[in-house]
């Protein structure tokens, strides 16, 4: 007897590929717009970007001389699953020189970037079915990377009152509702640069403490800082993981290299996920990325770039018709309403990029249920990009009122 899909009872589809429900995660909308993006490029049509969080810089001249030596001289080889010492050393006195925080070498683990280090901060910290909380818009791989390990992601939404940052009072209401394994928070955000004042910081660590809530501090725009002062999580608990990266403020984003520091109980179940996931982060970047520490003066000089980047959006943009802006603080976004124009992010993304060329990510990438009229504008690009970008906008149909 045949089924209704014309083969025989109890014989299947060889053919049929079986896929996972934990595949079944959202697309991840930035990068989808770089693959249209691109391809407009290809059709020697111009492109602006302003939709993935990239450096438009390359990496430091130290690093790519490090790197070059090493090709020429070195055996390109595995290195320990935690990273090669030096460069766990190097970390460690980082953290005492920005921040006079104590940071043994051995609760560095480097990681092959920071994508990295949140999966493997996800499987040693949590089990299946854990509830971690995050900000509401944020940035999207957590909720995906959560989602396909078997965890539950719990959006906390920020408000305008409170800055659009998370606060300790909103976090115990959500537990009290019921209880979260974890909270992961960034700061400066992406998708916003929203920075937690130091106050507001200490007291979410604070109650995470109390309440039993694994605190997971992701600070990959530290150094990109234009408003305030950036805190480390280290200088307020033992028991929080830091996760940082050489993509931002560094340049480095495809040496696919970052590191984290880690509480003692969670070192060894790092080593050991570590081991068996990828065994060690690449040599080459870890040779290059120790000689990101000595060339503080070329960065700033790029950070600069950024700084009158971002001045310049800040005023264009209301000019422009976009409003709302969540604090800029630091990164290199802003995060801004655009109710004016549309109440489909998604479809204005595409014409933005289609009638002027301007590529922008939607908000519904950072914020499924409310991010339908929000967009974030990237300013890591050159200043001659959003030149062109602001002119374009202000000349552009689907930007007029």
């Amino acid at each position: 007897m045949k089924n209704s899909t014309g083969q025989t009872d109890g014989q299947t589809d060889t053919n049929k590929k079986m896929v996972s429900l934990r595949s079944a995660v959202a697309p991840f909308l930035a990068m989808d717009v770089l693959v249209a993006a691109n391809a407009r490029e290809a059709e020697g049509k111009t492109v602006l970007h302003m939709e993935v969080g990239e450096p438009g810089h390359q990496a430091p001249l130290a690093v790519r001389e490090a790197a070059k030596e090493a090709i020429d001289n070195a055996r390109i080889s595995y290195t320990p699953s935690l990273g090669l010492p030096s460069l766990r050393a190097r970390i460690a006195r980082h953290y005492g020189e920005t921040y006079g925080a104590d940071v043994s070498p051995d609760r560095v683990a480097i990681t092959t970037g920071s994508s990295a280090g949140f999966i493997l901060s996800f499987l040693a910290a949590f089990d299946v079915g854990d509830r971690v909380g995050l900000s509401a818009p944020g940035y999207p791989a957590y909720r995906n990377t959560l989602k396909a390990l078997g965890l539950v992601p719990v959006d906390i939404s920020v408000k305008a009152a409170n800055r659009y940052v998370v606060t300790a009072d909103e976090v115990a209401a959500v537990h009290s509702e019921e209880k979260l394994q974890g909270l992961l928070i960034a700061s400066p955000a992406n998708p916003s640069g929203t920075m937690l004042k130091p106050d507001a910081f200490i007291d979410l660590i604070k109650c995470c403490e109390e309440l039993d809530i694994r605190f997971i501090s992701d600070e990959i725009y530290h150094g990109l800082v234009f408003d305030g002062q950036a805190e480390t999580a280290l200088n307020h608990s033992k028991n929080a993981v830091v996760i940082n990266s050489f993509s931002k403020y560094y340049c480095m984003t495809g040496w696919r290299i970052g590191w984290m520091v880690l509480p003692q109980d969670l070192n060894r179940p790092i080593e050991r996920l570590a081991q068996s996931l990828y065994i060690s982060a690449p040599y080459l970047s870890q040779v290059a990325a120790e000689k990101a520490f000595d060339a503080t003066q070329e960065l700033d000089q790029i950070k600069q770039v950024y700084a009158r980047n971002r001045e310049k959006l800040l005023r264009a943009l209301p000019e422009i018709g976009f409003e709302d802006m969540h604090p800029a603080d630091g990164a290199f976004y802003i995060y801004a309403d655009a109710r004016r124009f549309t109440n489909d992010a998604l479809d204005f993304s595409k014409k933005l990029l289609e009638t002027v060329g301007v590529a922008a990510t939607p908000g519904v990438d950072f914020d499924p249920i409310n991010g339908q009229t929000t967009i974030r504008f990237s300013f890591a690009g050159s200043e001659e990009t959003i030149d062109a970008a602001i002119a374009a906008m202000k000349s552009s149909k689907c930007c007029q009122l």
